[in-house]
């Protein structure tokens, strides 16, 4: 039996496996994709006090390494549910292993959002994407859009100008949201067009490859179509706490609903990062909340 097993392998749960193991706990950090969570498909993290600049893929294996050296155990697995058991938590996941620890920390994270439309997950991975940085090499010289005007729709556009044709950026608000300094540098690429208060209404698509968008103008109500062979959406995340509503509160919007010790109203079981309710969802936010998490965890253990 573990002192903490860590649900997710993102800032928020390697940070809270850290904290765990330099109090002298075991911990297991169970993942069901890629350590390092949502971070790893920046290109560039250059908000993380004291560090000029790194990728978002050396950010999580640097996280991995130090979690490794401490001690940390892995397992790479989908966790269909916890039983709570008092002092002890039964870990179910879909691969039929079972994990028993005497505390539970829920870092699950977020997955991306969908624009809900005809034919959209038949086309993920044939002319949709949510990773520029995973996938942006596949459309060199071709024409793309991003869907979406946050900050990680703005770093996306900017990774693909470097490598795409044209790169057009369509926003449904009426201005962009991302941060004015990626603005600014996207303003002064030749080869990038913004559009803002513009709607993606359909998909095109030949030989089941994505040939272009219809948009929607709201301004004026008009349409158009819009050519391009890749469109990267990048519209925001969902939290992925289904199966943990008989433990913990749920907002509106399904995020975990805790303190800020990152305390669920079940003992012994605990949220942290993008994956509970707060205003701030950034690698900083998340690495704290996987510290309180697990300082909680450990006074609660006492």
């Amino acid at each position: 039996m573990y002192d903490m097993i860590i649900v997710g392998g993102g800032p928020a749960g390697m940070t809270a496996a850290l904290y765990g193991l330099r109090n002298g706990k075991s911990c297991l950090v169970i993942e069901k994709a890629t350590f390092g969570g949502q971070i790893t498909h920046s290109p560039r993290v250059e908000n993380y006090p004291g560090t000029l600049q790194m990728s978002g893929n050396e950010f999580g294996e640097k996280l991995l390494d130090q979690i490794l050296h401490q001690g940390a155990d892995i397992e790479m697995a989908t966790v269909t549910g916890i039983r709570d058991q008092g002092d002890m938590k039964l870990v179910d996941t879909e691969e039929g292993t079972v994990f028993e620890g005497r505390a539970v920390i829920l870092a699950t994270g977020v997955e991306h959002r969908r624009l809900g439309l005809p034919g959209e997950e038949e086309l993920i991975g044939a002319g949709i994407s949510f990773c520029a940085t995973c996938d942006g090499d596949f459309f060199a010289g071709q024409d793309v859009c991003v869907a979406g005007g946050g900050n990680s729709a703005l770093q996306n556009a900017m990774l693909l100008s470097g490598i795409c044709r044209s790169v057009t950026i369509l926003q449904d608000l009426p201005r962009l949201t991302g941060e004015q300094r990626l603005q600014d540098a996207l303003s002064e690429k030749a080869n990038v067009k913004i559009l803002t208060g513009v709607a993606i209404e359909k998909l095109h698509s030949e030989n089941d490859s994505l040939t272009g968008l219809t948009i929607c103008h709201k301004e004026n109500g008009s349409s158009s179509f819009l050519p391009c062979t890749g469109l990267f959406i990048a519209i925001g995340m969902v939290p992925q706490n289904g199966v943990f509503k008989g433990l913990t509160d749920l907002d509106q919007a399904g995020y975990m609903d805790v303190d800020e010790n990152c305390r669920t109203r079940t003992r012994g079981v605990y949220a942290a990062g993008d994956c509970r309710k707060k205003h701030v969802r950034q690698v900083a936010t998340a690495v704290a909340d996987g510290a309180c998490a697990a300082m909680a965890a450990i006074e609660d253990m006492q």
